[in-house]
């Protein structure tokens, strides 16, 4: 399997939320998700629409889901 590609940051909203995607990400790419992090939660939202909903989990959640790959 190929190295995994470094995040680079993609926002930082007034509210101090960093927001980061993949730097495998191309900007021609239809389907990319940037991520957030607090003391407990993890937000996911669509690269696309920055203003649309996001979805949030327990970082624990976060951890299991990204450990299954």
């Amino acid at each position: 399997m190929g190295q995994q590609a470094q995040p680079h940051v993609v926002e930082i909203e007034p509210a101090g939320l960093i927001w980061v995607k993949s730097s495998a990400s191309s900007s021609s790419s239809s389907s990319c998700v940037e991520v957030a992090r607090t003391a407990a939660t993890i937000l996911v939202r669509d690269s696309r629409d920055r203003q649309g909903p996001r979805l949030a989990f327990p970082s624990a959640s976060w951890k299991l889901l990204v450990d299954q790959r």
